[in-house]
């Protein structure tokens, strides 16, 4: 059995080997560590765990979110000057030159943003908008103040994210729009998505709350389609407590969303804007972000770009290992993609494959000390609200099946992110996994 209390030459070996001796015994790296971890006893039939990371310093690695002095130091400053509105044009205008909008406005929340995009829609009701049911509740559930009726879309089982041939499956004379929703911080194909949407003449939207940061092409997520929005929620990948933002491609579409939740903007609109008359009313909502989200947000932004990209080596790290064993992938990003890392680092697991269930593998992992576990997103079209037609202009079609949404859900595990250089953690975490991996008949059977 592997003493834990010598990991550190566990690991030199490997180096060593994987330079020489073991293209001399005709083994691979990984084969000879599956082979090795096959003669450790695992942690739940009494050996020695194969993580043993003091919990402080695990803690500090993976805290969320991250405030510093940088941030407290602009609270007090913004509290003590009194000008308390003065940081909402600052964020808008940096917002604006990191994403290369036309238009930007920041809002309270990300679901405010999502409800003046429908607004600023202003599609005759009836209207069909294709929405995936693996996304949060706002995503489909604005709309409807609008008289539009979501078409729920599945995720491809190898991205978690849009599936494009389901929604051409499902095109309709009532569909005016598309919203795809770039889960985890994987952009969805939005070349494919916006090639087939022109040729159907649909309106492209994007809810990229989860993708600070991402782009396709060198193009920022929320780009792409004539509107899209972020928030800041305190989970993001960028967050500020709360907020959120809305990005615009013309001024037609910008005007008409910020009026609804902002009063006092119509009237610094042009003369001939069909919205300046409503200036000091608005359309009824107030949805401006609030003044510390904002300080703080300017705070996160400067941050993001070089945080992105150590989670991402961190995660590279983890992964290119991991995904060698067998059954292990991750969701697929293409070359042209940059993606970044929402909540935790979700891997795709073929369980049926393995012959082990997800809770006698978690188990086992939890015992070796590796922070695991999973959530099922839930899935909007069996939630009550979308089964009820009088929420509705008419009743949304329920399908009776998802099977992207059911794999998904049913075949990932996640593990935490780190925010700081960790590779010794990171060799843990391939240890723990390896050791039960090589060890899961045993506890297939258990």
């Amino acid at each position: 059995m592997q003493d834990s209390q010598n990991d550190s030459s566990l690991y030199s070996r490997r180096n060593f080997l994987k330079t020489g001796s073991v293209a001399v015994a005709g083994l691979s790296l990984a084969e000879y560590s599956f082979a090795e971890a096959k003669t450790e006893t695992l942690a739940l039939s009494g050996g020695s765990p194969a993580v043993n990371w003091p919990k402080e310093q695990f803690d500090a690695l993976t805290k969320w979110p991250r405030y510093g002095d940088a941030e407290k130091k602009a609270l007090a400053d913004l509290l003590d000057s009194g000008d308390f509105y003065r940081e909402h044009p600052k964020f808008e205008q940096e917002w604006k030159d990191y994403t290369k909008s036309a238009f930007v406005k920041a809002h309270i929340n990300g679901t405010s943003a999502l409800t003046s995009m429908y607004f600023a829609l202003n599609l005759p009701p009836g209207s069909e908008i294709m929405v995936p049911s693996y996304t949060f509740f706002a995503t489909c559930l604005a709309m409807r103040f609008f008289g539009c009726v979501p078409i729920f879309i599945d995720i491809n089982p190898k991205t978690a994210t849009f599936d494009l041939e389901d929604a051409k499956r499902k095109l309709t004379a009532h569909t005016k729009a598309v919203v795809p929703m770039h889960s985890w911080g994987l952009p969805c194909e939005m070349d494919h998505i916006s090639e087939w949407a022109k040729e159907k003449g649909l309106i492209v939207l994007e809810d990229a709350a989860h993708a600070h940061g991402a782009s396709m092409h060198g193009k920022k997520m929320g780009t792409w389609g004539v509107m899209g929005i972020y928030s800041f929620q305190a989970s993001k990948v960028m967050p500020a407590i709360e907020g959120g933002m809305g990005m615009y491609q013309t001024a037609e579409y910008f005007e008409r969303a910020t009026a609804f939740g902002n009063y006092d903007l119509p009237g610094h609109f042009p003369s001939e804007s069909a919205v300046r008359a409503y200036d000091g009313t608005g359309f009824g909502q107030k949805y401006r972000i609030h003044p510390l989200g904002a300080t703080i947000a300017r705070q996160q932004l400067k941050g993001l770009d070089s945080l992105n990209e150590l989670v991402e080596k961190n995660v590279r790290a983890m992964n290119q290992r991991l995904t060698q064993l067998e059954g292990i992938t991750e969701p697929v990003c293409r070359p042209d993609q940059k993606r970044v890392y929402y909540h935790r680092n979700m891997l795709f697991v073929d369980f049926k494959k393995l012959g082990v269930s997800r809770d006698s593998l978690v188990k086992a992992l939890k015992a070796e000390g590796v922070n695991v576990g999973f959530w099922d997103y839930p899935e909007q079209h069996k939630l009550k609200i979308y089964s009820e037609a009088k929420w509705w202009h008419h009743a949304p079609q329920v399908p009776a099946s998802m099977p992207g949404n059911a794999y998904v859900n049913g075949n990932h595990i996640s593990v935490p992110i780190f925010y700081a250089e960790a590779p010794e953690l990171t060799d843990q975490y391939v240890r723990a996994f390896e050791k039960v991996w090589a060890h899961r008949a045993e506890i297939a059977k258990a």
